[in-house]
């Protein structure tokens, strides 16, 4: 039966030609449009993650009160047991350790004396430990302007705004001047190795990044991090599981009567502004995805109706000709099924060959962008789509299900047509 009407399909185009196209076209959007709208709001949430809060954050809670004065004297100790636990106990994460810090950055000329001089804003990262994703998910070596990446602890790359402001070369020393944890002034000589953009506004532009044991030297903070980042392996920001780690490890690990204590923040927690934005994106992606389904469906389902509307006399001869009621109405909705099955496949393909060339090319929109990212949310230059697991499936609920149910309701007719009418509606 399916190989006979299947033979017809593609022997009368007119029946569906024009279905599968409509279908195949409504999916991919459809599949798109999703997978674009996941993936924007997801790079929105990692550019912010990777600068400033990271998918978790651990902190003493007195850091967590003061964090706006980059408080290093309220550092975490012990970092390497820390870690070692959060590895343990949650595996479906990586952790890294960071030290936040700023002050003055010192360009000296030949003759050592200060050329120019500006604030700087300065991440001790892993960049020199080859079992750390700190390189990769900072895009270093994408977003590599001039120079190398560090080799050395005393090596630093340069933001190329800062770069240029200061007028900064390869191989120029750049003197820190600050605090150490313990309060007291420090002076340390880095040697500049390198320039970046990271295209994200300007988030980056008095920025400069440094292996943390480079930091850890300069701010006399052995085995000590002023916070410890979390991401997952997918890089992909999951709030409820977030918000859900984030509760079982400050019942487990952090005591409320010590300041020195640690305590997990999720993503949402890093301001009230990035809370916000958590509950408005899971909403909007809700509700535009609810919308948008709806009325695709509204459409392959009006394709149906009319479809089983046109096939008016030709659903009356079959009639006449002897054949049962309950006969061409099965095979209506059989037709459907593989008008709809076909559409969908095809639909998938092209929808998730879309998204995931979007996925890694990305569309640029640095000019709309490049003044809104802030001191709690960072705005990539770039969007990108996101290719997940429910984009494989989600076609099915208009190519198909829509598509069948239009094609039921349009038969429903079929048991309204009377015998004695037929002759007199085919003129015989």
């Amino acid at each position: 039966m399916i190989y006979f009407l299947t033979k017809g399909l593609l022997r009368d185009r007119s029946r569906s030609l024009f279905p599968v196209i409509v279908i195949t076209l409504t999916v991919s959007i459809v599949i798109f449009a999703i997978g674009f709208m996941k993936g924007s709001m997801n790079h929105v949430f990692l550019n912010t993650a990777v600068i400033i809060s990271g998918h978790e954050k651990v902190v003493t809670r007195a850091y967590r009160e003061e964090s706006q004065m980059l408080p290093n004297d309220l550092s975490l100790l012990d970092v390497d047991q820390i870690i070692s636990d959060l590895n343990k106990e949650y595996p479906d994460h990586f952790w890294s350790p960071r030290i936040t810090f700023g002050g003055l950055l010192d360009i000296p000329d030949k003759n050592g004396e200060t050329e120019d001089q500006g604030p700087v804003f300065a991440l001790g990262i892993e960049l020199l430990n080859n079992n750390s994703r700190m390189i990769e998910i900072w895009e270093l070596d994408k977003n590599l302007v001039k120079g190398r990446l560090p080799k050395a602890s005393d090596e630093v790359l340069i933001s190329q705004k800062l770069a240029t402001k200061l007028n900064i070369d390869i191989g120029n020393t750049a003197t820190y001047i600050g605090t150490t944890m313990h309060n007291a002034f420090t002076t340390y000589n880095f040697t500049v190795v390198g320039t970046f953009d990271l295209r994200k506004g300007q988030a980056d532009s008095q920025m400069m990044l440094v292996d943390i044991s480079g930091a850890r030297k300069a701010l006399d903070m052995e085995n000590a991090a002023s916070e410890i980042f979390g991401f997952t392996h997918s890089l992909f920001y999951d709030d409820d599981k977030a918000v859900g780690i984030r509760s079982n490890y400050n019942v487990s690990y952090s005591d409320t009567s010590d300041i020195f204590s640690p305590v997990m923040m999720a993503l949402r927690d890093s301001s009230q502004q990035m809370g916000s934005m958590v509950d408005f994106v899971d909403a909007f992606l809700t509700i535009i995805g609810a919308i948008f389904l709806i009325i695709v469906m509204v459409v392959l389902w009006n394709m149906g109706l009319m479809n089983g509307l046109r096939r008016y006399g030709e659903i009356g001869l079959r009639l006449a000709m002897g054949e049962s009621k309950g006969g061409v109405y099965r095979s209506m909705i059989l037709e459907a099924i593989i008008i709809g099955l076909v559409g969908t496949i095809m639909g998938t393909v092209i929808g998730l060959s879309l998204t995931y060339y979007v996925q890694e090319i990305g569309i640029d929109y640095s000019e709309v962008v490049s003044t809104m990212s802030s001191t709690s949310m960072v705005m990539p230059n770039t969007f990108y789509a996101k290719v997940t697991p429910d984009l494989y499936y989600i076609g099915l609920i208009p190519g198909l299900i829509a598509t069948v149910l239009g094609t039921m309701l349009a038969g429903l007719a079929i048991y309204r047509r009377e015998m004695a009418q037929l002759f007199k509606e085919l003129e015989i």
